[in-house]
C-alpha cells in the first residue's frame, strides 16, 4: 500500500474513532427518561376487549375462499383416518373453524369429541369415559344380538380406571374394523394440555385401535412435546400445512391482553401462582399481613413493625432481616405495597379487594 493510501487509511480510522466516542460521549450526557412501564394509562380488559370487537375483518373473502380450497382434501383425510393415521393441522391462523368443518362435512358417519385444549384446565379423565361410553353404544347399536363381553358391563364406565378405559378403547372387535370415534383436539400444544402426563395419555388414546386423532397446532414448539415413539407409532401424525389466516377470536378470549388491566379475577390468580411457589413461612407472613388488612379495611395497612412482632411470636421469623427478605420478595412480585399512614409510619398493604384477598387465601389454603 502506497504513502498516500496508508495516509487516507488511518484517517478514516481515526474519524470513525472520533465519531464513535462522541456519539457516547453525546448519548451519555442526555437526561434520561423517568418515565415507567407502570405509568402507562392502560385500560379496563373488559373494554378494551369490547372495542376489539368491533374492528372489522379483513381479507374475508380471500380467507373463506381458502378454506373453500381446503375442502377437496377432505376425502383424502377421511381415507388417512380410516388407515389409521392421525391428521395434524399448523399453519397461521385459527384452524378452530376448518377443523369444525371438516367434523360437519366428512366425519357424520362417525361420533365426534371435541377438546378446547386453549381452556386452561380439561378433565382428560371425563373425556375418557365420553369416549367409551359412546364405543359401547356404537358397538351395541350394530351388534344387537351379539353375545359374550359386549352385553355384560361388570361396572359403569365413571368408575373405572384410565388403564382400563383405555384397554377397552384398545379392545379387538373382529367385525368392526372401521368402526372408530374421532377426537377432535383444537391447540393439543394448549395450557390446558400441554404438560407431559397429558400428553402421554393423548398419545395413549390416540393409539387406540378405535380412536382417531385430528389436532391442531399454533405454538413454534408444539413438536417438542413429543418424542419419537410418540410421534410416529403412538399418534401416527400425517402433518398438513393449512393456514388459513383467520383470527384467533375463540382461542384469545381466555388469555390476559397485554395492553388492558387484568382485573380482580386475573391479579387473584396472578398472586395465587407467585404465593405457591414461596417457601411456607413466606405464605405465613403473607397470611398474617391478608388477615390484618381484612380485619382493618379502613387502615392504610399494617405497620412493619407490627408485623414483624406479630411474625416473631408465631416463629415465623427469627429476625428483622429475614422479615426483610421476604417482604423483598413480595414487593419484586408485586404482592404488596407501601404507602404511609396520619402517623408518618410505613405501611404494608395487599393491592387487592377484600373480596379478592378472601378468595386468594381460600385457594391456596393459607
Amino acid at each position: 500500500m502506497s504513502a498516500d493510501g496508508m495516509d487516507d487509511y488511518e484517517e478514516e480510522e481515526f474519524g470513525f474513532s472520533r465519531n464513535y466516542f462522541l456519539a457516547k460521549e453525546l448519548g451519555g450526557s442526555r437526561k434520561k427518561s423517568a418515565n415507567k412501564l407502570s405509568d402507562i394509562d392502560v385500560v379496563d380488559e373488559q373494554e378494551l376487549r369490547a372495542a376489539a370487537a368491533e374492528i372489522e375483518g379483513k381479507h374475508e373473502k380471500e380467507i373463506k375462499r381458502l378454506l373453500a380450497e381446503y375442502r377437496s382434501s377432505y376425502s383424502y383425510w377421511l381415507f388417512e383416518l380410516r388407515c389409521g393415521f392421525g391428521l395434524l393441522m399448523y399453519g397461521f391462523g385459527s384452524k378452530k373453524a376448518l377443523l369444525e368443518d371438516f367434523a360437519s362435512a366428512a366425519l357424520l358417519e362417525y361420533s365426534v369429541v371435541v377438546i378446547n385444549g386453549y381452556l386452561q384446565t380439561v378433565n382428560l379423565k371425563q373425556v375418557v369415559i365420553t369416549l367409551a361410553e359412546l364405543l359401547w353404544e356404537q358397538l351395541k347399536a350394530k351388534r344387537k344380538t351379539a353375545s359374550g363381553n359386549l352385553n355384560k358391563v361388570q361396572q359403569p364406565f365413571s368408575s373405572r380406571t384410565m388403564d382400563d378405559l383405555l384397554a377397552f378403547l384398545n379392545g379387538t372387535h373382529a367385525d368392526e374394523k372401521d368402526d372408530f370415534i374421532c377426537v377432535l383436539i383444537h391447540n393439543i400444544d394448549g395450557p390446558g394440555l400441554r404438560d407431559s402426563e397429558t400428553q402421554q395419555y393423548l398419545a395413549r388414546i390416540a393409539s387406540c385401535t378405535h380412536i382417531r386423532v385430528v389436532a391442531s397446532i399454533d405454538h413454534i414448539n408444539a413438536p417438542l412435546l413429543w418424542d419419537k415413539k410418540m410421534v410416529h407409532t403412538q399418534f401416527n401424525w400425517c402433518w398438513y400445512h393449512v393456514p388459513t389466516y383467520s383470527p384467533y377470536k375463540v382461542e384469545g378470549i381466555f388469555f390476559p391482553m397485554v395492553l388492558a388491566h387484568g382485573g380482580a379475577a386475573q391479579a387473584t390468580k396472578t398472586a395465587a401462582l407467585v404465593l405457591q411457589s414461596l417457601t411456607p413461612n413466606a405464605q405465613s407472613v403473607f397470611k398474617v399481613l391478608a388477615e390484618h388488612q381484612l380485619a382493618h379495611p379502613d387502615e392504610e395497612g399494617m405497620p412493619v413493625n407490627d408485623l414483624y412482632t406479630v411474625c416473631r411470636e408465631r416463629f415465623l421469623v427469627s429476625s428483622q432481616v429475614t422479615l426483610n427478605s421476604h417482604l423483598t420478595e413480595f414487593k419484586d412480585h408485586e404482592l404488596i405495597k407501601t404507602r404511609r399512614d396520619s402517623d408518618g409510619r410505613d405501611c404494608l398493604h395487599v393491592p387487592l379487594t377484600a373480596d379478592a384477598l378472601e378468595k386468594l387465601i381460600n385457594d391456596i389454603n393459607l
